[in-house]
């Protein structure tokens, strides 16, 4: 079971992600808070494996709360209403491996968790900055979307996937 934690200010996106997940056969949202001090103590308190945020809250926005939980073991994912905020760079320093857009049709959120629970890391392409400077830019990863999964880094033997999905996120993930 897939323990679930979701930070967000507006009651009705609250309640209706909340409601999404606990569809879910293999989901159990085990904490709905309000702000990002919040879902900090609750990660802590009851230690899901996935933590969904907004960007911006109250008392802590989501940047601020991922950084907090860096060394939890629970998996951030971050949400945003807007496109290109130029916040690409301090999502990859917080160690957020979902930043995704509201937008994004349930079905992306919910396929997101799964993935991001099994290794891989997902941003929606409209959010990473041009001039971030991670060691994978977007026209990097969006080359090596043309790998396949068998293809092999060559330096530890781990396999790097990158493949691209109908939603224009770049997936990256090491197994």
């Amino acid at each position: 079971m897939i323990r679930i934690v979701i930070a967000e200010d507006q009651a009705l996106m609250l309640g209706t992600i909340g409601s999404l997940l606990d569809l879910e056969e293999d989901m159990e949202v085990v904490g709905l808070v309000s702000d990002g001090e919040e879902a900090v103590e609750s990660v802590k308190r009851l230690r899901p494996d996935i933590c969904i945020m907004d960007l911006e809250m109250p008392h802590k926005n989501g940047l601020e709360a991922a950084l907090a939980l860096k060394s939890s073991g629970c998996k951030v994912i971050i949400l945003t209403t807007f496109p290109g905020q130029g916040y690409f760079e301090r999502v990859l320093n917080a160690d957020v491996r979902g930043f995704l857009l509201k937008d994004s049709p349930s079905e992306e959120l919910i396929s997101s968790i799964r993935k991001i629970l099994g290794g891989s890391r997902i941003y929606a392409s409209e959010l990473i900055d041009e001039e971030a400077n991670d060691p994978l830019n977007e026209d990097e990863a969006i080359s090596a979307c043309q790998r396949r999964p068998s293809n092999r880094n060559g330096s530890s033997g781990e396999e790097l996937l990158f493949y691209p999905d109908q939603s224009n996120e770049i997936t990256c993930g090491i197994k």
